[in-house]
């Protein structure tokens, strides 16, 4: 089986943003992205859906030990055992140096997951959204491709402007997980409880909190496009049409009067590929 068959095997990125982005890559970076992605997805999958604390914990441990083997070896003919999602992510890693303290940063968050339901203040949570996807990032721009070292600065900030919309849109659905992720000096400052998100009436000044956060993600979005250096735009063109996605979500959450409950807030399949096409060719996103 190629690696390409292997990586649409296990991946669900047809159904995310994460396929609009990828569809414009090269064959062998769309693999790799791929490959991590799922691997990524695997990983977080230990803290969302195990059905103890336990069992998460065990089923981290086997994604650090396939870590281990992907920096270790390549799968062939003498490994044969490799399942095919390993054997994708160990090309990747190594086909494109890979840096493994990326990976670690990402057990790292979420382990702080496994851990811990609420984050105190902004800079608590601002490690825990570097470690689960600025660290994503970081790892993306080894595939890409890059020029100037700059780009480290936006694939960070463009992360966590992701990872702050993702907040956002799924306050209601994390906290039926017992996790409210925005930070708790914020919520008393606005005067909101956060068990109110759980009836989808959300307590005290609720607005003005929402207006708060969302100034906060726009502002890493400002500074991810500041970083970005020109010779460099091209070749990130898969984390432009994401960055592309995720600022038209965050502007719909605002369309909706931050009303973030009930049905979640999505981008019609049209419209992903279309913004898709539009960064493609050059337009600017924000």
């Amino acid at each position: 089986m190629s690696s390409h068959l292997r990586a649409q095997h296990f991946t669900n990125a047809g159904v995310t943003n994460f396929y609009y982005s990828f569809v414009f890559l090269p064959r062998e970076k769309r693999q790799a992205i791929e490959a991590v992605y799922a691997f990524a997805r695997r990983s977080d999958d230990a803290a969302d859906s195990s059905p103890s604390p336990e069992e998460a914990e065990r089923e981290l441990a086997r994604c650090r030990r396939d870590i281990d083997r992907c920096y270790a070896e390549l799968p062939g003919p003498s490994n044969k055992d490799f399942t095919p999602e390993l054997a994708a992510l160990a090309e990747a890693v190594h086909r494109f140096n890979i840096p493994r303290e990326h990976f670690e940063e990402l057990f790292r968050g979420i382990e702080m997951d496994l851990r811990l339901m609420r984050y105190r203040t902004f800079e608590d949570l601002s490690l825990y959204c570097y470690r689960v996807a600025s660290t994503i990032g970081l790892i993306s721009i080894e595939i890409f491709g890059y020029k100037n070292p700059r780009i480290r600065k936006y694939a960070a900030n463009l992360g966590m402007a992701l990872q702050l919309v993702n907040i956002l849109r799924d306050i209601e659905s994390d906290a039926q997980r017992g996790r409210v992720y925005l930070p708790e000096e914020d919520l008393e400052r606005f005067s909101v409880r956060p068990e109110s998100f759980l009836d989808a009436k959300p307590s005290g000044r609720y607005r003005d909190l929402m207006e708060f956060e969302v100034q906060r993600a726009k502002s890493y979005f400002a500074l991810a496009r500041q970083s970005l250096p020109p010779e460099d735009r091209r070749s990130m063109i898969a984390a432009e049409i994401m960055g592309a996605l995720y600022w038209r979500l965050l502007k719909r959450i605002e369309q909706k009067g931050y009303n973030v409950f009930g049905e979640r807030i999505r981008l019609p399949k049209p419209l992903k590929f279309w913004i898709a096409l539009s960064v493609y060719a050059g337009a600017e996103w924000q």
